[in-house]
């Protein structure tokens, strides 16, 4: 296997790969050589496409935006080339084109378990479906094949789930660090919270003074916001919990 990219998702899929017996990452190529570095040690590198390997999978880790022009670039060779995007549709790039995304947030140097990461899984050629799965299988219990149609919309409710609900999280952390507050204080909520979320529907378990209506904690709430934009976010977040009570 090659991979194409040395970001969040491709340091992390190298390190998995690295502790299977059938899978070898034989390459990895980025345009920068400073970004190789970490990766030397342990296979061959490159910072020109037209020099990557021969292989049986090539993996392109790279930006949304840069997804369809770096798999069309390596369209010459015979492999299957996935990309890892949630967004990005089945390309048509290759007659061996294929998606390889992990759901799952990743920063480098946060550790994750990926016998847990649910892989999502598409190809252009059905005869490609065994190989592309047993590279999946050698790192994760959980493997699916969705069209490009679901996973957009996985995607999308992904963002909802994590970007957006992390971001709620640092909003919490202002309004703690501006009040001298420590923000591990809401550690245990926070925990328990996506507990309940993943073990009911969260529309069954919602808490809080949106969900019971009482307008005087709401009000109050929005008195003591300062920032324009949380008052904002708050006002439409109530106001759609309400609406889904309703």
């Amino acid at each position: 296997m090659v991979l194409i990219g040395t970001g969040n998702v491709a340091t992390h899929l190298f390190h998995a790969f690295l502790t299977t017996e059938n899978v070898k990452v034989i390459q990895v190529y980025n345009h920068l050589e400073e970004s190789l570095l970490p990766f030397k040690k342990h296979t061959a590198t490159t910072t020109s496409l037209s020099q990557i390997k021969d292989a049986d999978v090539y993996v392109i880790c790279v930006k949304d935006d840069f997804v369809a022009e770096t798999a069309k670039k390596i369209s010459f060779k015979k492999g299957i080339i996935a990309h890892t995007s949630g967004s990005v549709e089945l390309l048509k790039s290759s007659a061996h084109s294929a998606v390889f995304y992990p759901l799952q947030t990743f920063s480098k140097n946060v550790e994750v378990d990926f016998k847990e990461i649910p892989f999502c899984l598409e190809t252009s050629n059905k005869g490609d479906n065994e190989l592309l799965e047993g590279l999946a299988k050698s790192i994760s219990n959980k493997v699916y094949f969705i069209s490009s149609a679901q996973r957009k919309k996985l995607h999308l409710a992904a963002v909802f789930a994590c970007n957006f609900v992390n971001y709620m999280y640092s909003i919490s952390e202002d309004i703690c660090k501006e009040n001298q507050v420590p923000f591990d204080v809401l550690s245990a909520l926070i925990k328990e919270t996506a507990k309940k979320a993943t073990l009911n529907s969260p529309k069954d378990v919602q808490t809080g003074p949106a969900v019971r209506k009482d307008q005087k904690t709401i009000q109050h709430h929005l008195d003591q916001i300062n920032n324009a934009d949380y008052k904002e976010i708050y006002k439409l977040l109530t106001q759609s919990i309400i609406n889904q009570h309703e």
